[in-house]
């Protein structure tokens, strides 16, 4: 019924960890394509142990972009739905069932999320991921983007086959892209449950000119979908968007700069059940 989607590049000790909590999910009626985007590393040599043959592997040697290996996985899918995964992340044990069950229970609706926290590179529980719930709260602000993890999506593949990533895909934005391309044709919502953890690495001077780039890659899709659309005040809006975010991204690296402790504040319930989780795949890690 779902296939999960995974291109991986240089994916290092994480690797393992995401496929794992994909075999753990108390959902089984599902494929793993794994397609190795030209990695340098030995990553794929850590999920060798892991006997499922549920798990298909494909390696062409050559280098060419998240955009075009999703799509890639779109053209292979065989399950009714295609769910994303991330080489560095981990999905919960009931994230599938969840999002198979909303889906089946709203014949209407496309494409689904789940709340996710995100994590370091210690596995340490450092916040949750923005992000809203229906379809109307998904798509109230187009100019100020899509709060709806990436990783966590699952849709109908044949939505997915219908609209597709464009190639060559926006610096990391093509979830961005896609969602703005196609909100207006389709139905979103989020699972109100946290099933996901989302690593996001230290942040450094180059994670702060990569989120630049980002963010001036996300105004121009905006400008040019707007302008095209003759939504002049979108343009605007998405302008002003833009600036406020820029000094809010400079604010809070000064702040940071200036804090001796980079703690995020966390539920304890929520930090409870991720360790939960961790010490589960732990466990699953040992085993062959």
């Amino acid at each position: 019924m779902v296939t999960v989607a995974m291109p991986v590049f240089n994916a290092g000790d994480f690797l393992r960890s995401a496929v794992l909590s994909i075999v753990g999910q108390t959902f089984t009626d599902w494929e793993l394509l794994i397609i190795d985007d030209g990695s340098t590393d030995d990553a794929l040599q850590s999920i060798r142990s892991i006997d499922d043959a549920r798990i298909r592997i494909l390696r062409d040697g050559e280098n060419r972009g998240l955009a075009a290996r999703l799509n890639q996985c779109i053209d292979m899918a065989r399950g009714r739905y295609l769910a994303r995964m991330d080489q560095d992340d981990v999905s919960y044990p009931e994230r599938l069932r969840r999002q198979v069950s909303l889906l089946e229970q709203d014949p209407a609706l496309d494409l689904v999320a789940v709340r996710a926290i995100t994590i370091d590179e210690s596995n340490r529980a450092t916040g949750m991921f923005p992000g809203a719930l229906t379809h109307d709260d998904i798509c109230a602000r187009p100019w100020q983007g899509f709060r709806f993890p990436h990783p966590t999506w699952m849709g109908k593949t044949e939505w997915f086959r219908k609209h597709r990533y464009a190639v060559p895909g926006p610096y990391f934005c093509e979830d961005q892209e896609l969602l703005l391309r196609s909100y207006r044709t389709s139905r979103f919502a989020t699972v109100d449950e946290t099933l996901f953890a989302y690593r996001i690495r230290s942040r450094s001077l180059i994670d702060a000119k990569k989120l630049a780039r980002i963010r001036r890659t996300v105004l121009k899709i905006q400008l040019r979908y707007f302008a095209g659309a003759n939504q002049w005040h979108f343009v605007l809006l998405a302008m002003a968007a833009f600036v406020a975010r820029m000094g809010l991204d400079l604010s809070q690296r000064l702040r940071a700069g200036m804090s001796r402790s980079g703690r995020a504040i966390v539920d304890d319930a929520v930090v409870s059940e991720w360790n939960r989780i961790l010490a589960g795949l732990a466990t699953g890690s040992k085993a062959p």
